[in-house]
């Protein structure tokens, strides 16, 4: 049974949702964005010969392939102006990060505050376009050269089709960075992980449909099914758990004096959160995978011998794959979490405002134990992202079963969910935090 404060705050909930007009017109918004992206999806490219190039995907949809196919919703496998989507402008993202590492100008445009941040995303969309366009170049020429027992693949080869093709393309990309940048500023939720999290969920009723008649016809046994759905929901239970999982750091603020009032010392917790990355560590593993390889996948191995050597053995299940999907999820993992959380301004902050940890002297002690501590626990979540990705990624590729099914398809979908949950309810605070402002202020106005 429902205790009374539970159904108390759900009405609580379900009220203060009833007038928080600025947060449905944001959920319409964000839905009313998805929907034009999956719309997007089933729109073709021109000059393709639809029935050619479905027998050419279909002997390549068990690689690598297919995982990008599932990141866009099905948008490569119809070849839509969607087929790139959203991948070159993480990949862009990606880059940029690294440079603003390693060079000193870009790392001082971050340190700018806003106008900073705003010059460094006009440079990651110029990137943008140019790995979009060269992606798109590639693949035309590629799609050009494809040709098997249902004919040629491109109807019209030459310059115009190419021409067309990169424009539209890069277009399509183009259009999803911009509506995902909308999502994330009039929506609610980050775009760009809700538009890769759309296209996998638009998947799923499909790919449980194939999981279920992968059993009927005795592909895979009942015992296998069974088995692979308990631990689907063994991985999302962890993936739950372990995204809110912190570790909190005692933070003790000394007594101060206010004119004759002596106010005692305040205590808080400073969380960090045991992935603080997120799901950024996969997607930017699996752009860059994707990247280098989504080309060569079209040639039908006309390409040199050691692209097409490098293309099998980074097919998905292949233990190269895995281990360089593992390794870059790692890297990503520190880098990501130290790129979100510098110790050393944590630290300052704390020293400014009077805070410091027991035992600990402020300033660069603390942040020497902030790292400490922060390094140790991103260990510990880095695995635990490696685990969740790869070992149910070895399973569907030996069980034949649906990528969508595989651990990076869940981690993403249930962080997504969670994240967005979260901001909802944000916002909904927020508008009773504004309600109880305004009765405040009538009722100041009525004495």
């Amino acid at each position: 049974m429902v205790s009374a404060a539970e159904q108390l705050a759900s009405n609580l909930n379900l009220s203060a949702f009833a007038k928080a007009e600025d947060l449905k017109k944001r959920l319409w918004f964000t839905l009313g964005a998805l929907v034009i992206f999956r719309l997007g999806t089933f729109i073709p490219l021109p000059g393709i010969n639809p029935l050619a190039f479905a027998e050419a995907f279909k002997s390549q949809a068990g690689g690598i392939l297919g995982m990008f196919n599932m990141f866009s919703g099905g948008a490569l496998e119809r070849l839509a102006i969607f087929a790139l989507n959203i991948m070159p402008y993480i990949s862009a993202s990606i880059i940029m990060q690294l440079m603003s590492s390693i060079n000193p100008k870009l790392e001082a445009l971050k340190k700018e505050g806003e106008a900073g941040r705003k010059q460094i995303n006009q440079y990651t969309r110029y990137l943008t376009v140019i790995l979009a366009a060269l992606q798109a170049y590639g693949i035309a020429v590629g799609l050009e050269g494809s040709r098997n027992a249902a004919g040629s693949v491109v109807i019209e080869p030459g310059m115009f089709f190419r021409a067309t093709t990169v424009i539209t393309l890069v277009g399509g990309t183009m259009f999803l960075m911009w509506l995902g940048e909308q999502i994330t500023q009039r929506g609610v939720g980050n775009g760009t992980s809700l538009i890769i999290f759309a296209g996998i969920v638009a998947g799923l009723p499909g790919a449980l449909v194939q999981l279920f008649e992968l059993s009927r016809t005795g592909s895979i046994s009942p015992l296998v099914l069974i088995f692979f759905l308990v631990l689907a929901l063994a991985v999302i239970a962890a993936i739950v758990f372990f995204e809110r999982a912190q570790r909190r750091l005692l933070v003790q603020y000394p007594k101060r004096q206010v004119g004759n009032k002596m106010f005692q010392g305040d205590a808080s917790h400073l969380p960090l959160k045991l992935n603080s990355s997120g799901v950024i560590p996969p997607i930017f593993a699996s752009s860059l995978l994707l990247l280098p390889i989504t080309v060569a996948q079209f040639s039908a191995g006309q390409g040199p011998e050691w692209l097409n050597t490098a293309v099998a053995a980074l097919g998905t299940g292949q233990p190269l794959h895995m281990a360089v999907y593992a390794a870059l999820i790692l890297f990503f993992a520190f880098f990501y979490t130290a790129v979100v959380i510098n110790p050393k301004d944590t630290a300052d902050n704390l020293r400014k405002y009077g805070g410091f940890l027991p035992g600990i002297r402020p300033g660069e002690k603390t942040a020497e134990y902030i790292d400490y501590v922060l390094t140790r626990i991103t260990l510990v979540g880095a695995i635990y992202l490696a685990a969740v990705c790869v070992l149910p990624e070895i399973l569907t590729s030996y069980a034949g079963i649906p990528l969508y099914f595989g651990g990076t398809s869940l981690l993403i979908a249930v962080s997504v969910t969670m994240d967005t949950v979260a901001q909802v309810q944000s916002h909904l605070i927020a508008q009773q935090y504004e309600g109880l402002i305004k009765k405040a202020k009538l009722r100041g106005t009525k004495r």
